[in-house]
C-alpha cells in the first residue's frame, strides 16, 4: 500500500514566490499542498487565486476575507498605539503577518496537515514575522521554508522567473518589471530592482495606491474625521464602516500623494535594506490621531506613551505580536485612549496631511491658562518658587563644579585693568 502524501498549508499570495514554491514543494517533496490566502484588501491580486492554485499542484485551496478583522483588531490597536518604525515605516506589512499566519495554523488544524509553509526569503523580516506566529500557536506544525531549504536552487527573483515560465506558471513580472510589492488596505510596499541603490530616486511609476506628488491637485483639500475613544468613527460628519473608512480617506490620500515614503531601514535579521512605502489613507489618521491626543492627554501620560510607541513598534515590527508584552502594552494604551475623542480637521496639500483643526469634548486646553492675558487663574508669581526648586539641582551642580559668581568675574576684569596700566 503506497504511503499517504503528507499535507501542509502553504501560505499563498499568488506571486512570484508562492507561485513557483507550490509546484516546487510537490514535485521535491511530493507534499500535498493545500493553499491558503487572505483577503486583506490587496485589489485584484487574488482574482482567480483558486483556480490558479489547483492548476499548478494545490489538492485544495482556502480564501479567506478577513479585511475587518484586520482592520478592527489589528490596524486599530496600531493606530491607537502611534508606532512608527524608525520615523517613516507604518508597518503595513508587519501587522497583517500575524493575522494571515494565525488563520494558516486555524487550516493546517481543520485539514489535519502536519506543516506549514510560506514563502518569505531568508534575508527578510516576513520569514521571522511567519515563524514566530506558528510557534506561538501551535509548536507541534513542522515549519517548511523553502527559501532556506538546501534543494531549493532558486535563489532570485530572475531564477524563480524562469522556473516559472518552464512550468507554464501565470506571472505577472517580467526581469523589466521585478519589483517585490506586498499590497493590504493599510499600505503597499516596494521593494528591489532600481530601488536597491539607495542612490535611485523612485520613478514615478513605482506609486499604485498614490499619485506622484508633482501630478496632485494645485489646491488643498480638507477632511474632518471623528474619533472615539481612539478609533476613528466619522469622516465628515458621516458614521463610516471601518473598512470603508479607511478604504475612503486611501482614495482621498492618494488623490493628494499623502503618505509615500522612501526609507533605509534596519531589518531585524541585521542588515540594511531599502524600501518605499505608500499609507495614505494612514498617514492621514496617523496624523489625525497624534493632534487628539495632544489635546486630551495630560503631559505625563503623552511623554510616557511616546516611550512606548517606540517599543510597539519593534513589537510588531519583529513579528513578536502574539507576545505577553504586546498584550501588556495594548492594556496601557487602551487605558490612555478613554478620553481621545473628538474632530480633526485635516489639510490635505501636495504630498502632505496637516491637522489644521482639533476640537474635543474632554479637551485639557485651557483658553484661559494659555492666553498671554493676566488672570485669576495663574498666579505668575508662583512661579518664582517653582524655578528655584526646580533648577536646584543645576545650581548645585555650577557650585560644586566651579561656576565664577557674577561679582567675582567683574573684580577679576578691573584687576587685569589695573595691572595693564602699571605697565
Amino acid at each position: 500500500m503506497a504511503k499517504k502524501a503528507e499535507k501542509i498549508v502553504l501560505a499563498y499570495s499568488g506571486g512570484l514566490d508562492t507561485s513557483v514554491i507550490l509546484p516546487w514543494l510537490k514535485e521535491t517533496y511530493g507534499y500535498d499542498v493545500v493553499c491558503y490566502a487572505a483577503e486583506l484588501g490587496q485589489g485584484d491580486e487574488l482574482k482567480g487565486i483558486k483556480k490558479k492554485a489547483m492548476a499548478t499542484g494545490a489538492v485544495s485551496c482556502y480564501v479567506d476575507d478577513l479585511r475587518k478583522e484586520f482592520v478592527e483588531d489589528y490596524v486599530w490597536p496600531l493606530l491607537k498605539s502611534g508606532a512608527i518604525y524608525e520615523n517613516g515605516y507604518l508597518l503595513g506589512t508587519s501587522i497583517a503577518r500575524p493575522l494571515i499566519a494565525k488563520r494558516q495554523v486555524e487550516i493546517a488544524q481543520k485539514v489535519g496537515a502536519t506543516a506549514v509553509a510560506h514563502g518569505a526569503t531568508g534575508k527578510g523580516n516576513d520569514q521571522v514575522r511567519f515563524e514566530l506566529t506558528y510557534m506561538s500557536l501551535d509548536p507541534s506544525l513542522r515549519i517548511i521554508a523553502p527559501w532556506k531549504d538546501n534543494n531549493f536552487e532558486l535563489t532570485s527573483r530572475e531564477a524563480a522567473i524562469d522556473y516559472a515560465k518552464k512550468h507554464n506558471i501565470p506571472i505577472d513580472q517580467t526581469k523589466k518589471k521585478i519589483y517585490s510589492r506586498d499590497r493590504n488596505i493599510w499600505h503597499i510596499s516596494h521593494e528591489g530592482a532600481d530601488l536597491e541603490n539607495p542612490w535611485n530616486e523612485p520613478k514615478d511609476n513605482v506609486f499604485v495606491m498614490s499619485k506622484p506628488v508633482s501630478k496632485t491637485p494645485a489646491k488643498p483639500e480638507y477632511v474632518e474625521i471623528f474619533f472615539e475613544r481612539g478609533i476613528p468613527r466619522k469622516i465628515n460628519g458621516r458614521v463610516v464602516a471601518s473598512v470603508r473608512l479607511l478604504e475612503t480617506l486611501n482614495e482621498i490620500g492618494g488623490k493628494h500623494g499623502v503618505g509615500q515614503v522612501d526609507l533605509v531601514e534596519n531589518r531585524l535579521v541585521g542588515m540594511k535594506s531599502r524600501g518605499v512605502y505608500e499609507t495614505p489613507g494612514g498617514s492621514i489618521l496617523m496624523a489625525a490621531h497624534e493632534a487628539l491626543e495632544t489635546l486630551t492627554l495630560d503631559r505625563e501620560t503623552y511623554h510616557y506613551k511616546k516611550q512606548v510607541a517606540l517599543k510597539y513598534a519593534d513589537v510588531v515590527y519583529n513579528g513578536q505580536w502574539f507576545c505577553p508584552v504586546r498584550e501588556a502594552l495594548d492594556a496601557f494604551i487602551d487605558s490612555t485612549q478613554k478620553n481621545v475623542t473628538g474632530t480633526v480637521r485635516m489639510k490635505l496639500f501636495k504630498g502632505r496631511a496637516i491637522a489644521v483643526g482639533v476640537k474635543s469634548p474632554n479637551s485639557l486646553y485651557s483658553d484661559e491658562l494659555a492666553s498671554f492675558e493676566m488672570g485669576a487663574e495663574y498666579d505668575q508669581t508662583d512661579a518664582i518658587g517653582f524655578i528655584r526648586l526646580f533648577g536646584l539641582p543645576m545650581k548645585v551642580n555650577g557650585v560644586v563644579n566651579g561656576a565664577k559668581p557674577a561679582s567675582k568675574a567683574k573684580k577679576s576684569k578691573k584687576s587685569s585693568k589695573k595691572k595693564t596700566t602699571k605697565k
